[in-house]
């Protein structure tokens, strides 16, 4: 994306914004997140596709039924 605006930006450079910024960014958007545990549920089963069976699993976080 910067390459794009004509800047020349090494990686690390990124990565000491990512470092000094992101904390700030964390702490305005954490009232607006859902609450969720740290409880991680797997739903799995096989199923059929143009005659294959495969292998289809779906994980999510917090209390489901």
């Amino acid at each position: 994306m910067m390459a794009e605006r004509g800047f020349a930006v090494a990686h690390l450079t990124i990565n000491r914004w990512v470092l000094k910024f992101a904390p700030e960014i964390d702490k305005r958007i954490h009232p607006f997140l859902n609450p969720t545990n740290d409880s991680w549920r797997v739903d799995e089963t096989y199923i059929e596709i143009r005659g294959q069976w495969k292998y289809l699993y779906r994980g999510f976080a917090g209390q489901h039924a």
